[in-house]
């Protein structure tokens, strides 16, 4: 029987460095291939996150066209208001000064 296990502890003295050196390399290239996958789902996450910006971005600068609109249509009313009052008000003023003069 002590021969039997000294035959037991030379044969893992002798294989054992070489199958823990299988199991480092099968390590290591598990770690590779969990970094590779890490890696396309970042992209991908990336690609996404940039597709909704840009969405956000189109509708924004769309919202602000939109608005810019508005605004300039509303200030060419008020303008053409204030023009006509002003215009109003100089012939009156017109008219006072004429019959002033008078």
């Amino acid at each position: 029987m002590k021969k039997f296990w000294i035959a037991v502890v030379g044969a893992v003295l002798a294989f054992g460095p070489a199958m823990f050196a299988q199991d480092v390399v099968t390590g290591v290239k598990d770690v590779g291939k969990d970094i590779d996958k890490g890696a396309k789902k970042t992209a991908k996450g990336t690609e996404k996150a940039a597709d909704k910006t840009a969405d956000a971005t189109k509708d924004a600068t769309k919202d602000t066209a939109k608005g810019t609109d508005k605004a300039a249509k509303g200030t060419a009313k008020g303008t053409k208001k204030a023009a006509d009052k002003t215009a109003d008000a100089t012939k009156d003023a017109a008219k006072k000064t004429a019959d002033a003069v008078k």
